[in-house]
């Protein structure tokens, strides 16, 4: 490192270029001016070079040496050190927008308000700094940034980023909301109690949010970010639990199968991020889970038995175990008991419209 940084237009000597010009003046060598100062010769060589901030012991010691004040000496640190970190982060903001080529500020812009960049990608990557709250958007490619990562197959850095951005929005959400402490058994009743909102399309987001709230869950439902590859996420926070899902599963049986998912995920302690296609034990636990949850075993064996898949059995079925029909039409494409596309049964479907509370 050099003992003056050039940068931007702007000079800044670090201390150890006045020292060393003190040193030349007094017709001493380096060891002796080092001996008067009471430090090594080696540390003096080292503060002469740069490579070493300047402390407060020998900014006292050159002020009673030199007549100065300590403040001067700290002072002409203090203006190096700025200079350097300037510079650090104008380098940080040039990585930093290679992490941004990854996000689309139109997302962030449309669905959280931030302010119109147009053109100007850097004054995007900070706004988006800014609202994710991070020191900077380079940490988003860490798998450990925000939460674990459940999926142990290869995941793309553009997937990690989005993912990561989800998470840290979702986080912020749960930071910012006055829950009490997480209570397991109120959480239970509360997760009863969604099933029964399966058939609510207008108010069940807003019930079952209060509902896990009061237990001491945080639940968010965000706008799909393209290209996250995400199903949902779980995540600690302080005393709380927050529960992510993204929009872009939003048909009956999609939605309510991947927060059960993930409500099978914090029953067993896991938390992480889910992503498409995931295999392994504790996604396959959580599956059960929210297969059961949904739809109770017996009594989908019972209907299966029957094998009757027309419309009306159907919603005599959904309306028997008081379930949205678009639950069970999916169970049963998902078992290969019915074709994605039988047409028949396309009024049995809901897409689901949420609007961020």
């Amino acid at each position: 490192m050099s003992n003056y940084m050039k940068y931007n237009g702007k000079v800044a000597f670090h201390p150890g270029y006045y020292i060393k010009e003190l040193v030349e003046e007094s017709g001493l060598t380096q060891e002796d001016y080092a001996k008067r100062l009471d430090t090594t010769p080696k540390n003096l060589s080292v503060l002469l070079r740069g490579e070493q901030s300047l402390s407060n012991d020998i900014a006292m010691k050159l002020s009673r040496l030199t007549g100065t004040t300590i403040g001067y000496w700290l002072n002409l640190q203090k203006a190096y050190d700025s200079l350097v970190a300037e510079f650090a982060s104008d380098q940080e903001l040039k990585e930093e927008r290679k992490v941004f080529d990854y996000l689309d500020y139109k997302y962030f812009r449309t669905n959280f308000e931030l302010k119109d960049c147009p053109r100007n990608k850097d004054e995007q990557a900070i706004e988006t700094r800014k609202f994710l709250n991070v020191s900077t958007l380079c940490a988003l490619k860490k798998k450990d940034m925000a939460v674990n990562f459940r999926s142990t197959a290869k995941v793309s850095e553009a997937s990690i980023v989005k993912a990561n951005a989800m998470v840290q929005i979702a986080t912020n959400i749960a930071l910012n909301e006055d829950a009490p402490k997480f209570d397991k058994k109120k959480f239970e009743k509360a997760t009863e109690y969604a099933l029964t909102q399966t058939t609510n399309h207008e108010g069940f987001y807003r019930n079952i949010r209060k509902a896990f709230h009061d237990a001491g869950v945080v639940f968010v439902i965000l706008p799909n970010m393209p290209g996250s590859n995400t199903n949902g996420a779980t995540k600690k926070v302080g005393d709380n639990i927050m529960i992510m899902v993204n929009d872009r599963r939003l048909n009956a049986d999609t939605f309510w199968f991947s927060l059960f998912h993930e409500i099978g995920h914090v029953n067993n302690g896991d938390y992480g991020i889910s992503f498409e296609e995931e295999k392994g034990k504790t996604e396959e636990m959580a599956d059960t889970y929210a297969q059961n949850m949904l739809i109770d075993p017996v009594e989908y064996k019972e209907f299966i038995r029957a094998g009757r898949y027309d419309a009306e059995s159907i919603k005599r079925f959904a309306e028997k175990i008081d379930r949205d029909p678009g639950i069970v039409l999916g169970r049963l494409q998902n078992d290969g008991r019915v074709g994605y596309n039988n047409k028949s049964l396309n009024s049995l479907k809901h897409k689901y419209k949420v609007v961020m509370i």
